[in-house]
Parts: structure tokens; sequence; C-alpha cells
């Protein structure tokens, strides 16, 4: 099993940088995910349904082949952080919510005002919610694992199903099951 690693989840790159683009498809027990790369590492997870990004298809090199392998160690149980470079852009508040998620612990959750208040935000819960509602490469930074302050499970650009399964998953890895957790099951999936 990989050991926990801490990962460096933000790089900004320059308008000027190229913007080249690869990109692929994995089939993972959750549907179809498209994982782009940028120059500089992953950039982009999308759930099904949203289309191919531009540049060319690359199976198997680089950057894709390890997102492709740790991804596959994740759904297996196997891996409970990822090691991989990412190539992300945004703001300086996205970029400060998308590091302290990889912060948030395998299988454990934290709310949405929890997280403003790690970020030393605790005023603007609602754009720190919008920042982790923007993350572009979910499941790596693990946006899942954000919930209301309630316990329910609120928002996920994969669909609440998705959040619930990967919470699920990590629950029964790390030995907790999911009824000793901070979350409630949505009403509707």
């Amino acid at each position: 099993m990989p050991s926990e690693g801490s990962v460096e989840p933000v790089r900004t790159m320059s308008e000027r940088e190229s913007d080249t683009r690869a990109w692929d498809l994995y089939e993972s027990p959750i549907g179809t995910l498209t994982l782009e790369a940028g120059p500089r590492g992953l950039s982009a997870l999308h759930f099904p349904g949203r289309g191919h990004p531009p540049g060319r298809r690359t199976r198997g090199v680089g950057i894709l082949s390890a997102a492709v392998s740790q991804l596959e160690e994740y759904f297996a149980g196997e891996r409970r952080s990822f090691e991989l470079e990412l190539d992300l852009r945004g703001t300086g508040l996205q970029l400060d919510v998308w590091r302290e998620l990889v912060a948030i612990p395998y299988g454990t959750t934290v709310s949405y005002s929890d997280l403003a208040g790690r970020v030393g935000r605790p005023d603007i819960a609602r754009a720190v919610g919008a920042a982790v509602g923007q993350t572009p490469v979910p499941i790596v930074v693990p946006c899942h694992r954000v919930i209301g302050k309630d316990g329910s499970l609120t928002g996920y650009g994969g669909g609440l199903g998705r959040k619930q399964a990967l919470l699920e998953l990590e629950h029964e890895t790390a030995g907790a099951p999911p009824a000793s957790s901070a979350f409630r099951q949505p009403a509707l999936l």
C-alpha cells in the first residue's frame, strides 16, 4: 500500500505557457472519468457527461498513466492519498481551499464552515464552498470529503450518488462504518 503523503496540489501557470493538453479515459467504478493533463501535471478530472477536452487522447503515457494507476489503487482500497504532479489554475482563495482539501484525512469529513475556518476565512463560508465546487481534479483533491454542517451530503459535481459512494468506500477501507461518520444519506440520489 502506498504511504500516506502530502501532495502539493496547486501550481499556477502564466498565460504564455503552452496550453498543450492530453487526455485519456478511465473506466472507474463510479463511471467513465476523463483525465486531462497540462504541461506540469494532471489538470482536470471530469465526471461522465462532460465531453472530451481539446487536445489529443494519449493512453499509457506520463502523468495520465500515473493518474490511472493511482485511481485504480484508490478504488481498490489500497491508496489513501495521491502522489501526482498537479497543474491547476485558480484564484488565491481557490488555491488555498484546494490545498486544505488535500489535508483532510482519508475516511473523514469536514463541514464547509469548518473548512472556511481552516483557510482562515470563517466569514466567507459560501465563497469557500464555491471554491470547493470548482475543484478541477475531484477525488485526487478530495472535495467529496466536505459536507453540510448538519452532516448532510450537499452539492457535488459528479452527483450526490458518486459523493456518497466515495465516502462509503473510504469509510469501509478506513474501518469505520458510515453510521459512525458525520454524514447522513441524502433523501434523493
